[in-house]
């Protein structure tokens, strides 16, 4: 479960809530970003989410249901690695867009991690294994959460989000043009879950070059860090 959120006005504002079960987490501020990394048990700590210098944005919701299509195939690209090369400044926005638009991407066996991509422009990118992707110019705002935005409410499961959704875009809706890092704590603050715990609320000031967090639904205790 996660929210990820883009609202472009008269700043680009990125917000990110990490809803997860049983995965150690832990946040690093490196040179090239500020990132949630987790421990996997093969891989060690590998940074998925967060921000870097650049002003690119990696979020990576789950899809729920899964979608077998998802399960890796030959001659695709690993959408977790396509992040982590967006994350760490390897490749842009526009090549990742490129790739999805040319060849399979795939999640890994049994689940289908879906991307939240965006770049200090606003442009946003959803990459959904299997299903496609989905390219916005600069958009007032968008959101993913935890269903596949191809399918929509077709398909139901109780960690899909839905409800999440409707309720940041309600929100966003009725937001004035001043929208704020403030303001996105605020739209992270009510679609933040206890069940599958959300564990890191991150928001990218990319105009400021600033990126702001929380851990554990602490809202009052928020830190920042300027690039």
């Amino acid at each position: 479960m996660c929210t990820s959120i883009v609202v472009n006005k008269q700043k680009t504002i990125v917000g990110w809530n990490l809803d997860i079960l049983d995965m150690e987490h832990r946040i690093k501020v490196a040179k090239e970003g500020v990132f949630i990394e987790i421990n996997d048990a093969k891989e060690g700590w590998l940074p998925l989410f967060g921000a870097n210098t650049r002003g690119d944005f990696v979020g990576m919701p789950t899809c729920w249901p899964f979608d077998k299509r998802s399960d890796p195939a030959e001659n695709g690209e690993n959408v977790i690695m396509l992040d982590i090369d967006l994350l760490m400044q390897r490749k842009t926005l526009q090549e990742i867009r490129k790739i999805a638009d040319t060849a399979p991407v795939y999640s890994i066996p049994g689940v289908t991690f879906m991307s939240a991509l965006s770049d200090c422009d606003g442009n946003v990118l959803h990459i959904i294994p299997g299903q496609g992707c989905l390219y916005y110019e600069k958009p007032a705002y968008k959101i993913l959460t935890n269903f596949s935005p191809y399918k929509q409410d077709t398909e139901q499961h109780p960690w899909m989000g839905w409800d999440r959704y409707h309720k940041a875009e309600e929100m966003l809706q009725n937001a004035l043009d001043d929208f704020d890092v403030k303001d996105c704590f605020e739209i992270l603050q009510a679609v933040s879950q206890e069940e599958c715990p959300t564990v890191v609320s991150m928001v990218l000031d990319v105009e400021e070059k600033t990126v702001y967090w929380c851990e554990n639904r602490k809202w009052g205790n928020i830190q920042k860090h300027r690039f």
